[in-house]
């Protein structure tokens, strides 16, 4: 096996399996980290490979220039390359370890009904190329996903789902009082995600009415989140079946009224005439669906007056009451990560650098 190909599985090894790990316990229920800012030292983790790549690549060119290959294993005949690698993964490894260590993790041990006063919620995001445009900083697509933040901050006991849509409508996130997972969600949103462009805001309200129980009449909030441009049509026959199964309807516009154009890689949108396209928020059509779905309109500005409105209003929805298993009791399990971490750095004090007298 090859020397380059080594750093190749080095890389594998000591920067994704251990990033991948993490990502898999945090998205367990019964798992999680009462210090997570601490998992960023991890990113220390990426220069340092660099570095050992780098001291590496220069090690190898100034002993080519000492001597040839065949002639530099008689001149240093106890020097292993192997070994010096193993003993970077086995500190590199524990470095990571101790980082999850300080970083708490904890593992549920009870689960319990909890029992919860609030309604449901489902944000429909528009992610359309349009709302990339930046006529409102930083665009119209971050501006809405700062405010679902601070929305989702806001929220107690409500459960949240969350669609996003272009041409088409998917379902993120079905219902649940699992904020974080929205957050984590909410991050990825981006026109990439959805292949098809346009503006079904039809397709997202049909999707988020078949997302909520359908034998409840009361305790439904629909919020859409959008520019209101190039919209597909048949939104009044989704509204008026959303409203019929007792949804109540939010809009928030995002946008100016003099528009601005459409980023397109390094331009801009342009016409068939190469004019820059400017796209402009449709506030009226955003007005008469929160109309007609019994709801009301607002403007997206800076989010805080939004959110305080938009909560005040939802106030006046029915709430009922529901049971949620969740864990109440959570063990310390970072004794077990300072463990291995100690056992690794043993054995690379105890590993030499020097070639063993077989084969490794």
């Amino acid at each position: 096996m090859s020397r380059s190909t080594i750093l190749h599985y080095l890389w594998l090894l000591v920067l994704i399996v251990p990033v991948l790990g993490v990502f898999i316990l945090l998205h367990e229920t019964a798992f999680r980290f009462a210090h997570k800012e601490y998992l960023w030292l991890l990113c220390a983790m990426a220069p340092a490979l660099v570095l050992f790549t780098v001291f590496h690549n220069w090690r190898e060119s100034n002993l080519e220039r000492f001597a040839r290959p065949g002639l530099l294993d008689k001149l240093i005949p106890e020097s292993s390359f192997n070994k010096l690698l193993a003993k970077f993964i086995l500190l590199a490894l524990a470095f990571e370890f101790i980082v999850i260590g300080f970083a708490g993790p904890q593992i549920g041990t009870k689960q319990e009904k909890v029992k919860r006063q609030g309604i449901d919620v489902m944000i429909a995001l528009d992610v359309s190329n349009s709302m990339m445009s930046e006529d409102v900083k930083p665009s119209r697509l971050g501006r809405a996903k700062n405010f679902i933040s601070n929305f989702i901050d806001s929220l107690q006991n409500d459960r949240l789902g969350m669609i996003v849509f272009a041409g088409r409508a998917y379902r993120q996130m079905p219902l649940t009082v699992d904020y974080s997972a929205a957050k984590m969600y909410l991050k990825t949103a981006a026109p990439g995600m959805v292949p098809t462009q346009g503006t079904n805001i039809a397709e997202a309200i049909d999707m988020a009415n078949k997302g909520f129980v359908e034998e409840e009449k009361t305790h439904k909030a629909l919020i859409i989140i959008s520019d209101g441009e190039d919209n597909e049509g048949g939104v009044n026959e989704a509204v008026d079946e959303a409203v019929k199964n007792g949804v109540k309807i939010f809009t928030i516009g995002v946008g100016s009224e003099n528009g601005g154009p459409i980023p397109s890689g390094t331009d801009f949108k342009r016409d068939q005439d190469g004019k820059i396209v400017l796209s402009k928020m449709n506030q009226q059509m955003m007005q008469d669906i929160a109309t007609r779905g019994g709801g009301k309109f607002f403007l997206l500005g800076s989010g805080k007056d939004e959110i305080a409105s938009i909560f005040k209003e939802l106030g006046r929805i029915n709430s009922r009451s529901y049971e949620d298993l969740t864990f109440t009791d959570f063990d310390e399990q970072y004794q077990w990560c300072l463990i291995i971490a100690a056992v690794l750095l043993m054995i690379e004090w105890i590993l030499s650098e020097r070639k063993l007298t077989w084969k490794i």
